[in-house]
């Protein structure tokens, strides 16, 4: 396997100061980007710390390597073209060889997703991918998930999603939107509902219990999907297998 796109020689190197949290990102970033192949089709994950891998990946195309993406959201499709990463769908390509994406938690090969309300993208390209790999820095690691679970919901259906998560012990939360007067809209015109279950010990039957609520188009557990898990640190990259 090809890992000679870039010289990333601060990926590994001990840091006495730690580094700081951007530095972790951007370290992280850049070794899950050498981790995609001359020829390569990659999911482009969204997030601050995946857009460090796609850049670091623009660099790469720059020196005349092959590569090609597929976004998951506006901003990672904003971020690829800035780094001049030519791009492509899902329709017009045979498999996805790679993608490279972030998560707003981690445990082991479980994530939370969703914090910039592109999960139901995200999780199509990732799990279409012959290879998952996660890039988070350490803050994102934990023993078990908690983090609240978005969950992309029709509109109409929003009253009786909401319910049904209650039933679960969920406590749903309608996402409000930062500069504008009322919620998040999705790229694909739906709301989100941030539910938070406390310490989830099964994610998979909590993901599975979502997933047959009428009206849910996705959540942001991705259970059983990663890979790898690209973590940096403060003595630099550590790169662990789920399978």
């Amino acid at each position: 396997m090809n890992r000679g796109f870039l010289s990333v020689g601060s990926a590994n190197r001990d840091m006495k100061d730690g580094g700081s949290r951007a530095t972790r990102k951007r370290q992280a970033g850049e070794r899950a980007a050498e981790m995609a192949t001359d020829g390569d089709v990659v999911g482009l994950g969204t997030g601050s710390t995946a857009a460090y891998a796609t850049e670091a990946l623009g660099a790469a195309v720059a020196t005349g390597h092959d590569i090609t993406g597929i976004p998951t959201s506006y901003h990672s499709r904003a971020v690829a073209l800035d780094a001049g990463i030519p791009l492509t769908e899902l329709d017009a390509v045979d498999a996805v060889d790679i993608a490279i994406d972030g998560a707003d938690e981690v445990v082991d090969g479980d994530l939370i997703k969703g914090g910039g309300a592109a999960h139901t993208r995200e999780k199509i390209v990732d799990a279409a991918a012959d290879r998952f790999v996660v890039v988070v820095d350490d803050s994102k690691e934990t023993d078990v998930l908690s983090h609240p679970v978005p969950v992309e919901v029709v509109p109409a259906a929003r009253p009786t999603v909401m319910k049904t998560v209650r039933d679960m012990d969920g406590e749903p939360t309608l996402r409000s939107a930062g500069r504008k007067d009322g919620p998040v809209i999705t790229q694909h015109g739906n709301l989100v509902l941030d539910c938070d279950f406390g310490p989830i010990e099964d994610p998979a039957a909590i993901s599975t219990a979502l997933s047959t609520i009428p009206g849910v188009l996705e959540h942001g557990l991705f259970v059983d999907v990663a890979d790898e898990i690209v973590v940096g640190g403060p003595k630099g990259v550590q790169v662990r297998s789920t399978r």
